[in-house]
């Protein structure tokens, strides 16, 4: 352990629970379940990994308390009968062996529930949506809801039976006990509604059960949002109020944020630095003297110490930042930080897998989220050589995996610099998280010694051919569009005008004035790098307009960034202009035509044309022709196959190791 942080690593009791270190493995869905509700192996494995990797306490991810009725998934865990106890019976015994703790989060998911999926209008407080859009519920009746108290205690006894060490109580996040907290969605006028004792009544009454089903010494969690940051919702001073009518049974909180309409504060957005939320758990555990767990985009460990130290909270908790990495806290306790993949807040390959998409999740920056490095223990069984010719993130993925199992493999950069696009992206100040991918890869890349790395070096088929290739992968990124658009190539990125591409942006981005005092500024491309644009022009006090051609604007954002992109359009009133087309770039205006055919100039000050990108395959379809003939794979990963999200080319280069399996170099 090292030294420096000893408050990362000294053990908690809470009751019958002792924790070795001070970290907590935030319950998140992974729709790993089996469509009966019973947990799979593969969830098994999932947690296991998290346990291997020193986690000092694992909160699993949400489990029903009453099913269809308050399920929130379509392989949401069940523990709302006896016949889910053996399978996790099993898995309370696999996470026991690495001397980590497990509770598990029971849940009603109230008016989150989705009709088609449970077959049954969702119940709530009142017949309000969880959500901006959602199902209209129905209200609860009062002998319903103390049915629904009584399944929380014996889904918290099951629990206790399976062998888990605590159970946590959903109290946030807009489900069912939320429901009944927030005045947004509790509009009831019985006693379960209306003054702040009324609205806790019936958290009060479910903690009141679990507590008499589990007993004295066993640890009750409670997660809660402590300020639903919405207007109109409980603040954190709300909170502190109705917190007083619950503290008594409750062990440890909890304590995130955030509601539906403010998930990029539950989920956090990837500007909102290391630990912005400790203040909230701080507050709650300077009153009411009980442990508190704390999160908010939790990666740095001098930070999550720092928070310890501060006395903010007693308990840190990690979500996205374990699925990245498993092994964070040994890494942390063995000196080994610069080997940490950090997580980089994308909530691409979770929130948006299982969220937007209902898929199981991934992760951007870790191809692996159930399996582990447990290809490491492969290694080829003879020589291979493998040429990998660029250097961003896809590239590097390649390279560092194929090194990794002892191919010797050269990297070819015709740049200075590794990292690609992600790298260059990172330059916006609010997409800085981004670069701690390529950094981590580039680290990685250079402990082994059989990855030799060639920047400034333009790479062509005679020039790969001196290192005698057995497999070749095309990792050549992309490029911005620019369709034959009259005026376009003419102006844009030229020093004697103001329009810019997303590369070009960048390469400007120290030199736009931090207050543009309403000056135009006009974003063609309403995809994630417009986007992009947008938001870091949005708080300059900018005249801000986005154009796009398509009916809506950030259509495959994943949700998180979507409602935060919505609510900072609405915060800084940018036009949006939808269905309209870009005809003609003139030196200080868009020629555009708009959704019922008129044509009319949009002048600027600045103007930024952010049609997507394109991928660079050229020198794939080059490689295919030199080396037609011979024994050589060829391969085209990333964007430089079909321009998309760093998560795909991560995948793809990853996959070299299939490649290598049915070539034979791997057994």
């Amino acid at each position: 352990m090292k030294s420096d942080y000893s408050h990362i690593f000294s053990p908690l009791t809470v009751k019958s629970m002792t924790i070795k270190n001070r970290i907590v493995m935030m319950p998140m869905g992974t729709n790993y379940g089996e469509q009966n509700g019973e947990m799979s192996f593969l969830h098994i494995n999932y947690y296991e990994e998290r346990a291997k990797g020193g986690t000092g306490l694992i909160i699993v991810e949400n489990a029903s308390v009453d099913s269809p009725q308050g399920s929130n998934g379509t392989t949401q865990l069940r523990i709302d009968h006896d016949n889910y106890l053996p399978r996790l019976f099993k898995f309370c015994e696999t996470i026991h062996r690495y001397g980590t703790k497990v509770a598990i989060q029971i849940n009603h998911a109230g008016a989150s529930a989705i009709s088609s999926r449970t077959n049954m209008q969702p119940v709530s407080a009142s017949d309000i949506p969880s959500k901006a859009g959602g199902e209209i519920p129905r209200p609860l009746e009062k002998d319903e809801i103390f049915q629904i108290v009584k399944k929380y205690g014996e889904a918290a006894k099951r629990a206790q039976t399976a062998g888990f060490d605590a159970v946590e109580i959903h109290a946030g996040h807009s489900y069912l006990i939320s429901q009944f907290l927030s005045p947004i969605t509790n509009r009831r006028t019985d006693e379960f509604g209306g003054a702040i004792e009324n609205r806790v009544r019936f958290c009060r009454l479910v903690i009141e059960e679990v507590r008499k089903q589990v007993g004295e010494f066993f640890p009750i969690m409670l997660r809660l949002s402590a300020d639903e940051l919405m207007e109109g919702g409980n603040t954190l001073e709300d909170t502190l109020k109705y917190l007083e009518y619950v503290q008594d049974q409750v062990d440890i909180f909890d304590v995130s944020c955030g509601l539906n309409g403010s998930i990029q504060y539950q989920i956090d957005a990837n500007y909102l630095k290391d630990g912005w939320r400790s203040y909230m758990a701080k507050a709650v555990r300077d009153k009411f003297h009980k442990p508190c767990i704390s999160m908010g985009n939790m990666r740095d460990p001098k930070i999550v110490e720092q928070v310890l130290a501060d006395g903010d909270a007693d308990l840190i908790g990690m979500g996205r930042g374990l699925i990245a990495d498993p092994e964070w806290v040994n890494k942390v306790a063995e000196g080994r930080e610069c080997d940490i993949r950090k997580c980089i807040s994308c909530n691409i390959g979770c929130a948006g897998n299982r969220i937007g998409s209902n898929r199981p999740i991934r992760c951007t920056v870790n191809p692996a989220v159930t399996d582990g490095e447990v290809y490491k223990k492969q290694h080829v069984n003879k020589n291979c050589n493998v040429v990998v010719v660029g250097g961003g993130t896809a590239g590097l993925e390649a390279a560092c995996t194929a090194a990794e199992v002892g191919c010797n493999v050269f990297l070819l950069e015709k740049n200075s610099e590794l990292g690609g696009l992600a790298s260059l992206i990172s330059k916006i100040p609010a997409k800085q998280r981004l670069a701690d991918f390529p950094n981590y890869q580039i680290h990685r890349a250079e402990k082994l010694k059989n990855l030799y790395i060639f920047k400034n070096t333009a790479a062509s088929p005679d020039n790969i051919r001196k290192y005698h290739p057995d497999i070749i992968v095309n990792a050549t990124g992309s490029m911005p569009l620019l369709p034959p658009i009259t005026g376009l190539m003419d102006r844009i990125d030229q020093k004697d005008y103001q329009i810019y591409s997303i590369l070009g942006m960048i390469r400007h981005v120290g030199d736009f004035p931090q207050d543009l005092g309403g000056k135009k500024v006009v974003v063609v491309g309403g995809g994630a790098v417009g986007l992009d644009v947008v938001e870091f022009f949005a708080d300059r006090n900018a005249d801000i307009s986005i154009v796009e051609m398509m009916d809506q604007i950030g259509r495959d954002l994943d949700p998180v960034t979507k409602n935060d992109t919505k609510d900072m359009m609405a915060k800084h009133e940018v036009k949006q202009l939808t269905k309209t087309a870009l005809l003609e770039v003139k030196d200080h205006s868009f020629l555009v035509k708009g959704a019922d055919g008129e044509r009319y100039e949009l002048p600027f000050d600045y103007g930024f044309v952010c049609l997507g990108m394109r991928a660079q395959g050229q020198m794939y379809q080059e490689l295919l022709d030199a080396f037609a003939g011979e024994d050589v794979e060829v391969l085209n990963i990333g964007d430089s196959q079909r321009a998309r999200r760093i998560i795909d080319g991560t995948q793809e280069g990853r996959n070299i190791l299939t490649i290598l399996e049915q070539k034979g170099y791997l057994n």
